[in-house]
């Protein structure tokens, strides 16, 4: 097979690490699936530090642990762990029903112990749970039998909707308590499809089906995946036939790729959205500058020209699957306004304000050349930005430690739709998740974290939507459509959460 000079340069690194390592070039049996992946995986806790509210990792974690909740690839909910929960009439109460003849990956049983525990672990500050504030919100279990209650400290609509997404997983009680977090980093075990078999950090990851599992079988009973962060490695790992599934390559490498005998793909638009942060500092707190940079930018032309159509482009933090997608909201795009207004503060062409952006480079497809488009839309109008690459790693230290630059490219994930968890968690300044901390923000969004009618509080979070795209306080940009490249010998469900789940892949007739 023909691979061009730039296929084989960046595929050499892969290809050597992988026979170091000891890896197969390509599966070598019906029952061995190999994946190409776009990032590593840190820790192997999916419920603490920075890495448990990473989107792109939840399918890694998905394989090895179960949610409390399950989420079928079309988003909806799906009994997990739990098979039946919700809250008493006046919201006062919480109940649930524990699955029974679950096992843990080490054959012991699971139990509703393990739920409580967890849960309660998890609404400790002292654990580093950066999702602590939603599970805080109900404590004092009881167990009886296969059912728990808990009591509400304080109503949170999402409390359920949390147990299918970031940090929603059940901790084994007694084997942590046993080994500790580091004996639990060597070993971790869940109670998902897949066990780990073996993990080498920044190389690859090994499972194997859970013979125990609950659920349906999984259909490979052995996956590897590969840890290739380089974008045109993971092209020339599907291309030469060493992986035979991979995600996140450029637009034109899929059309490409797919095309190529033996080869299939999927793409389908996601729960993920492209967006720029605006930190409030330097020139970001002048709103001529923020509304300009924000008016610059030809969203549409993005789509077509850098994604080859794929994708659309969004003026607020939310897509048409989320709850409070409003489509009236709108931002033009209008480079001689934005003229007007740059100038307005005292800027131009020929003096132009100057700051840093911030962004990944191969981590999602043509992030860094959509940066780089975007800059250039700036500096026609009198915006002169330095762009900054940093692994998406750095990203999250530095936005929990509030020190993100004035502008930095990210992707958020939001699989349950909930304003809270898009909107909500971006641009609350107290949370860990946001880097705009404005009063009159904080102030908007505040009673509408308990608010017990479902319609008022969407039209709560609608009216806060139009107010930050008035006021520019952040630079949505585009609904990413995920490419998902594989063998014609595999059969790959895509899900919309944008988890890569080898559970729901099976060898094709």
């Amino acid at each position: 097979m023909a691979i061009n000079r730039r296929d084989l340069l960046g595929y050499g690194a892969a290809a050597i690490g992988a026979a170091t390592l000891g890896l197969p070039r390509a599966a070598k049996a019906a029952d061995e699936l190999t994946i190409a992946y776009n990032v590593n995986l840190p820790s192997w806790d999916p419920t603490t530090g920075p890495s448990a509210v990473n989107p792109t990792i939840q399918g890694l974690y998905q394989s090895v642990f179960d949610q409390i909740i399950g989420q079928k690839p079309d988003l909806s909910f799906t009994p997990g762990l739990l098979t039946e929960w919700g809250w008493n009439d006046d919201r006062t109460k919480v109940t649930m029903t524990v699955r029974d003849g679950v096992k843990w990956h080490d054959g012991s049983p699971f139990t509703p112990e393990d739920v409580v525990w967890s849960l309660q672990r998890a609404g400790d500050e002292k654990t580093g749970n950066p999702i602590q504030f939603v599970w805080k919100n109900v404590n004092n279990f009881k167990i009886d039998g296969n059912k728990i209650t808990g009591d509400v400290v304080q109503f949170d609509p999402v409390y359920f909707k949390w147990m299918s997404f970031l940090t929603g997983y059940i901790m084994p009680k007694a084997y942590y308590e046993k080994v500790g977090a580091e004996g639990f980093e060597k070993a971790p075990i869940g109670t998902g499809p897949y066990m780990v078999d073996k993990f080498e950090r920044n190389a690859f990851l090994r499972l194997k089906a859970n013979p125990h599992y609950w659920g349906t079988k999984p259909a490979f009973e052995n996956v590897t995946i590969k840890f290739v962060t380089d974008a045109a490695s993971r092209v020339a790992e599907i291309e030469s036939g060493s992986s035979q599934v991979t995600l996140e390559i450029p637009y034109e490498e899929y059309d490409r790729l797919i095309a190529k005998d033996g080869l299939a793909g999927s793409i389908k638009n996601v729960s993920d959205i492209g967006m720029i942060f605006f930190n409030d500092i330097e020139a970001m707190l002048d709103k001529n500058v923020r509304q300009a940079a924000v008016m610059a930018v030809d969203k549409e032309l993005l789509v077509k020209r850098l994604l080859r159509g794929y994708g659309q482009p969004i003026a607020t933090l939310e897509t048409p699957e989320y709850t409070a997608f409003d489509p009236s909201i709108k931002v033009e795009h209008n480079p001689e306004k934005a003229k007007e207004l740059l100038a307005a503060s005292g800027y131009s062409p020929k003096k132009p304000v100057k700051f840093t952006i911030q962004t990944t480079k191969g981590f999602k497809p043509k992030d860094y050349e959509m940066i780089q488009a975007i800059v250039g839309m700036w500096r026609k109008v009198g915006i002169e930005a330095k762009i900054e690459v940093y692994e998406i790693a750095k990203h999250y230290e530095l936005r929990a430690a509030d020190k993100l630059a004035p502008a930095a490219f990210y992707n958020w994930g939001n699989s349950i739709g909930d304003p809270t968890t898009s909107t909500g968690f971006a641009m609350y300044g107290p949370s860990p998740h946001s880097v705009w901390d404005s009063k009159d923000l904080v102030d908007m969004i505040n009673p509408l974290w308990g608010e017990k009618d479902e319609a008022k509080r969407v039209a709560g979070w609608k009216a806060v939507d139009k107010y930050i795209a008035e006021q520019a306080y952040v630079l949505p940009l585009i609904q990413y459509a995920q490419p998902i490249v594989h063998s014609k010998k595999v059969n790959v469900v895509q899900h919309v959460s944008g988890a890569l789940l080898p559970a729901l892949m099976t060898p094709a007739a």
